[in-house]
């Protein structure tokens, strides 16, 4: 058996996604499981090098999890020749000046998205990897959670006979952070610092819409700011200048609609954090981030609209829940562990910076179409 050992700079680890998600339960899970094994009996072992701004939370981190490797000067890592692969988790503003950097110094780029700050930022990256010949990926970790992974088998056995609607209701109360300490940073609130549901969670919407349902083809969207100010993490009172909501009105490429809801000011009724229903001629499905409920056109009720009387059904009981006939993995984890083999042995990796482009866009129509108050058409993306 031969170690194949990639070095990984981890630039942005120290954040609260970083770390938990990318650093822990991903690249140290992988090297405390033995590395990412291969057909031939060989592994690929990753080696993480720390990045960040902050040399107390890099010498914390190191300390925790036993990384003597770290450094608060990216030009000091991608000068080092043993990192092959770049990744970044940092705050959206702040990644595609370093991806830039990154790929003048010939390291393969793995990152999170949105890759970049708008449309023509994000289409620059993707252009100057295909052009520097650097193989590189993008986080789109939705399209691995249990809940959706069963969404797609039954898509893809034809459970739902023609597809007609789908519906997706995403979000939970963010605390304003007075009386209760607030679960996201500030910066998601602040327009100016890249923040945004938008811009947060449309690149999201984009490659689970295009990957399940079909490419989107037009929009309509109308964002708020339901909360117009916070507190942050030093006490202090801030305005919120980014939308904390946004409601739209998707058409995908054979006519299926899509109504997607997002929000940070919405109190939770209902099975999950994000929930995507399908609605089909021959059945319909319900899928959380683990689970996912059917219910075949064989088993549905027939209820009448009769507000003068006490409706004899419970709806909610009338599902069936998908089995667990497989083991599922940390969704992160195995987009990771894919993008590896993909850098050491050319397997596919569909997901790379074009797609990541994709995201963007979406987000920057949606935000267009809202200040337009107009449907919008989605042109396809080409290198």
């Amino acid at each position: 058996m031969t170690v194949h050992e990639y070095g990984i700079i981890m630039n942005g680890v120290t954040g609260r996604m970083g770390t938990r998600q990318h650093l822990v339960r991903s690249v140290l899970q992988i090297i405390n499981e033995g590395g990412v094994p291969l057909d031939n009996g060989d592994v690929i072992m990753p080696v993480p090098l720390l990045v960040g701004r902050n040399e107390e939370k890099l010498r914390d981190l190191g300390e925790k999890y036993k990384i003597n490797n770290w450094t608060t000067s990216l030009e000091e890592a991608l000068s080092n020749e043993k990192y092959q692969i770049y990744f970044d988790s940092q705050t959206t503003s702040r990644r595609a000046s370093s991806i830039k950097k990154a790929i003048n110094a010939g390291k393969h780029i793995y990152c999170e998205k949105p890759t970049a700050t708008s449309l023509e930022g994000s289409m620059e990256l993707a252009k100057l990897a295909k052009e520097a010949g650097v193989k590189n990926g993008v986080v789109q970790d939705k399209l691995f959670l249990p809940g959706v992974m069963k969404l797609k088998h039954l898509i893809d056995s034809g459970y739902f006979g023609e597809i007609l609607s789908v519906r997706m209701e995403f979000g939970y109360w963010v605390f304003e952070g007075d009386w209760q300490e607030g679960q996201r940073p500030s910066w998601n609130y602040k327009h100016e610092e890249g923040g945004g549901i938008v811009v947060d969670m449309f690149p999201h919407w984009r490659y689970v819409l295009d990957h399940l349902f079909g490419d989107v083809k037009a929009l309509s969207c109308v964002v708020k700011t339901h909360i117009p100010s916070r507190v942050d993490e030093l006490g202090n009172v801030y305005e919120a200048t980014a939308d904390d909501a946004a409601y739209a009105t998707l058409e995908l490429e054979g006519g299926v609609l899509v109504q997607i809801n997002s929000s940070w000011a919405v109190r939770v009724n209902r099975d999950d954090l994000l929930t995507i229903q399908v609605d089909g001629t021959l059945g319909s499905a319900v899928a959380g981030l683990r689970d996912c409920k059917t219910q075949h056109r064989v088993n549905t009720p027939k209820p009448v609209w009769n507000p003068d009387l006490e409706n004899p059904f419970d709806f909610t009981n009338q599902w069936e829940t998908v089995p667990e006939n497989q083991l599922f993995d940390n969704a992160f984890k195995v987009q990771w562990e894919q993008f590896l083999k993909h850098v050491h042995e050319d397997s596919p990796f569909p997901w790379d910076l074009l797609e990541g482009a994709k995201g963007t866009q979406l987000a920057e129509i949606a935000l267009q179409s809202a200040k337009e108050r107009s449907w919008l058409e989605v042109p396809s993306l080409k290198q």
